[in-house]
């Protein structure tokens, strides 16, 4: 199995790398790629090292799969390149997740919608994934209305830049600023660019990427989307309607019992879920999990999850092995 990681000197490229290694993803070769000024660098995996190379000599070099985590722009252009060499694409930019013609993919939820033929494969918005982890089982039993989610982002989302601020703004230090004000000891309102409606790209990716991953236009989203001095992960207050009524502990239940998910939920003991514990886990953490006493049918809850990791890398990979268990790709 010969795999591709486009963008693999980036944050969530190694992050890819340490989890295809912690999975055991079957790496006969991996060919590590990034942009011109890192061709030649030195990656090391699994006690091996491996140079990086540009996206030509990589598409030349035929991988089994590729998984791409470079900005949507270079998805754009050379996601189709790799494509048409017969090489399996899962990329986790937003540039195809939209698509009509693309499978947008959570594998706990949809991957049986893949075939031999999706040569594309998008991987979600990382504040999309940790929701729609929890509200899929929920949906097939008691039906979602309407979803109201309020995000607290990590910085990690932005990238290296903003983790660079935050710790120079800690330490008294000026330096180039990822963010237009000082995010250290702030929450700022405004993840990604500003759409003619008043919201932002990242909200609208909640809106509608959940109705996509669902396979339901019906479901109403709404989402407000907060960056903030975190490290650890997203974390996300979310309000769902129904269209039937629920009894609370058989919502923990069912949560409890879908795979990927974790419940932390015990008043008692101060147990909820928090990025400082997420961090670097594979898991969603569910908590907080109580009724909205203010309307009929109506659900709150708290999910926190690592966003390089379930939203990234973590579920580009658990693609690319579904992909491998059913003789989708090699």
């Amino acid at each position: 199995m010969r795999v591709a990681v486009v963008g693999a000197t980036g944050m969530v490229g190694e992050v890819m790398l340490n989890v295809l290694a912690e999975r055991n993803f079957p790496v006969t070769e991996l060919i590590p790629v990034a942009s011109e000024k890192s061709v030649g660098k030195e990656i090391a995996f699994k006690d091996k090292k491996y140079k990086v190379v540009n996206l030509q000599t990589a598409v030349e070099m035929k991988p089994d799969v590729a998984l791409f985590s470079a900005g949507g722009e270079t998805s754009l252009e050379w996601a189709p390149k790799f494509a048409e060499a017969g090489i399996t694409v899962v990329d986790n930019s937003s540039a195809w997740r939209m698509d009509p013609t693309k499978k947008l993919v959570v594998p706990e939820i949809n991957a049986n919608v893949l075939t031999k033929n999706d040569k594309i494969i998008a991987n979600p918005n990382c504040s999309t994934i940790q929701l729609v982890m929890a509200l899929a089982p929920l949906h097939k039993e008691y039906t979602i209305k309407r979803v109201v989610v309020s995000t607290y982002q990590s910085i990690t989302g932005t990238g290296v830049k903003a983790v660079q601020q935050l710790e120079n703004e800690y330490n008294g230090v000026k330096g180039e600023m990822a963010y237009k004000y000082q995010i250290h000891k702030n929450a700022i309102p405004h993840c990604d660019s500003f759409l003619d409606n008043g919201y932002t790209k990242e909200e609208m990716k909640l809106t509608n990427e959940t109705m996509k991953i669902l396979d339901d236009d019906t479901i109403k989203v709404t989402a407000t989307a907060v960056r903030i001095p975190v490290v650890g992960g997203h974390s996300e207050a979310v309000n769902i309607e129904f269209e039937n009524d629920f009894d609370v502990n058989k919502v923990r239940a069912i949560l409890q019992n879908t795979p990927g998910i974790m419940v932390q939920d015990n008043l008692d003991t101060f147990t909820y879920p928090m990025p400082l514990y997420a961090q670097n886990k594979n898991e969603v953490f569910v908590g907080r999990i109580r009724r909205d006493e203010s309307q009929e049918n109506t659900l709150n809850m708290w999910i926190v999850a690592d966003n390089l990791r379930k939203g990234a890398a973590t579920n580009t990979i658990q693609i690319a092995e579904y992909l491998l268990q059913n003789n989708l790709i090699g």
